[in-house]
This record gives structure tokens, C-alpha cells and sequence, in this order.
């Protein structure tokens, strides 16, 4: 599983697909065309990189060594909203009827055309971009999350957050002071095997204390509701 340099805020593509070819001249396809692609050569390293990278979109064999990508495409949806993209040598009607009831956006035969295929993304990215409408931003006190550009500033300057704390800080401030389950951020971040795994989401909940509140030992942004979950207090 690997990730190409990220460059600017582009929008990063997930292709997993065990077939060394396509990540070859599909890969400078997406980077020419202004996206960052993201490689997954299994179901299980493509759901791994879902859960780490939240990529915009993710393209999707259906043929992979380890498991079948139905199978991937129905545990993505368990925690994953954006476009999936299916790309497959089965041309039956059964198997497309099948993936796009499983919560595909759309179904690409192989062999296929570079351009179709960044066509249907295009698509695919464009109805998921007029379904959210633009995100505004979130504030809490000095702390300002910037859901369109994956940032976080406080007093003005931003703060360096990984990936992870990201995830985790953003689900959050979304659900407006609801309370998230341990079970339902842990899904989310790192992919339903880690659902029971509290510790990890502790540990990052405490590094975000640290970096963004103003007494970390008292946080009033981001509360504990001891056996439940989290919850975050915005203005």
C-alpha cells in the first residue's frame, strides 16, 4: 500500500487493484489530470487505506487475491460516504446489479478507456460535491477547523495535525455537539476491526487536547462522556 506526494490540496484517488499494469498507467493518468493517486494492491490493504487516507473517490477491482471486492465494497460502505468506482473484467449484468445495490456509484469494464474512466470520476465527485454543498468552516473559541482545505488554525496559525487527528478532530465538530460512540469514531477512522480498539482513540483524542486547547488538563472544546464517547462544543 503506498501513497503518492501529496501536492496543493488535490483531490486524492484510491485505486485498489492487484494488477501491477493498471496502477502503472493509471496512476500518471490520475496525477496528469490534476489528482493525487493512492495505491492498494488487496481488499484488505484497500480497506486499510481507506480508513487512513478518507481518500474523494476510490476505484475498485472486483477480482483481488485475498477476497472478493464485493466483499470490500460492502465493508467500505459500513464507514466510508465518497464515490466508489468499480472496475472489473465481469461483464454480466447479475454482477454490475449487484455491486451498484452494494453501494457502487458506478460500474467500468475492463479493458477500458483512461478518458472513461476519468469521466465517470469526474461525474462521480461532482454529484457528491452537490449533495454536501460547500462545507463552512467550524470554530470553537481560537480554534478554526477548514473542512474544505483539511486544515486547522488556532490563533491564526496552523496547527500541524496527522491524518488520524484530523479525522477524528472533523468527525467530531460535524456532528454539532452530538455525541459519537467510541464504537462509531473508531469505525470511522480506522475501519470496523478496530471498532473495540478504545485506547487508540484516546491516545489521539489527548494529542488533540494538547495541541488545541487552551488547558488541556480542563478541555472544554473536545468533552469525555465517560463510557459513551466524545463530544465537541463549538461556538
Amino acid at each position: 500500500m503506498s501513497a503518492a506526494k501529496t501536492t496543493g490540496m488535490r483531490q486524492r484517488i484510491l485505486i485498489i487493484d492487484d494488477e501491477p499494469q493498471i496502477h502503472r498507467f493509471l496512476g500518471p493518468a490520475l496525477d496528469a489530470a490534476g489528482y493525487e493517486p493512492l495505491r492498494a494492491d488487496s481488499g484488505q490493504e484497500g480497506l486499510r487505506g481507506i480508513a487512513l487516507w478518507s481518500p474523494d473517490a476510490v476505484v475498485l477491482d472486483l477480482g483481488l487475491p485475498d477476497m472478493d471486492g464485493k466483499a470490500v465494497l460492502e465493508k467500505a460502505r459500513a464507514f466510508y460516504e465518497g464515490p466508489i468506482v468499480i472496475l472489473s473484467a465481469r461483464d454480466r449484468e447479475a454482477e454490475k446489479i449487484q455491486a451498484l445495490d452494494l453501494g457502487a456509484n458506478d460500474y467500468v469494464e475492463k479493458p477500458f478507456g483512461v478518458g472513461e474512466l476519468l469521466a465517470r470520476l469526474r461525474v462521480a465527485l461532482r454529484q457528491r460535491g452537490q449533495a454536501q454543498g460547500p462545507l463552512a468552516p467550524i470554530r470553537a473559541g481560537a480554534v478554526e477547523i477548514d473542512l474544505e482545505k483539511h486544515l486547522v488554525i488556532r490563533d491564526g496559525a496552523v496547527v500541524k495535525v496527522s491524518p488520524r487527528e484530523y479525522e477524528v478532530l472533523a468527525r467530531l465538530a460535524q456532528a454539532r455537539g452530538k455525541v459519537l460512540t467510541h464504537k462509531d469514531l473508531l469505525t470511522a477512522v480506522w475501519g470496523p476491526a478496530h471498532a473495540q480498539d478504545t485506547q487508540y482513540l484516546r491516545v489521539f483524542v489527548g494529542q488533540l487536547r494538547q495541541k488545541l486547547e487552551a488547558d488541556p488538563s480542563t478541555p472544554t472544546m473536545i468533552l469525555t462522556e465517560p463510557g459513551i464517547g466524545y463530544r465537541f462544543i463549538g461556538d
